[in-house]
């Protein structure tokens, strides 16, 4: 789904973020009733999660360091996931990352596209890379992120 301009009746302050995970969707706010629409991929059952915060950071073409949890979870299923991948096209946060308050989640992009728009991450929120870097390039440190059901 290509990102698009929409109408957005909710009152947020012009430059904040809001995620409907059902709807698989992230609203960029532009002010005058309208926002940036972008498919997201979301946390899996039982990963997902809701909340309100805002983005603490960003980085362009950010290092991964899976978290303990994630790790242990994966070798449990017997994929075994690296302490440190280093920026760059073969890492899974992919081109940029929008890092939300003082949690493990993210606003993030991927090397594995065809995985936007759908329910298959850790918790965090997954674009495509071209889509992530225009979110980026928009958002400032400090702006509120809403993320809901």
């Amino acid at each position: 789904m290509p990102r698009e301009i929409v109408p957005f009746s909710e009152a947020q302050p012009k430059g904040s973020i809001v995620i409907n995970t059902t709807e698989r969707r992230l609203y960029y706010i532009l002010g005058d009733g309208k926002a940036l629409r972008y498919a997201v991929g979301v946390g899996k059952e039982g990963l997902e999660w809701s909340g309100r915060d805002t983005i603490s950071s960003k980085r362009d073409w950010p290092d991964w360091r899976p978290p303990a949890e994630m790790r242990s979870r994966e070798a449990s299923k017997g994929r075994l996931l690296p302490a440190h991948v280093a920026g760059g096209p073969n890492n899974p946060l992919g081109a940029r990352a929008l890092y939300i308050g003082n949690t493990l989640y993210r606003v993030h992009g991927t090397n594995q596209p065809w995985t936007v728009g759908k329910a298959n991450s850790s918790g965090c929120i997954r674009m495509t890379n071209e889509d992530v870097i225009d979110l980026y390039d928009r958002v400032k440190i400090g702006a509120q992120i809403i993320v809901r059901h």
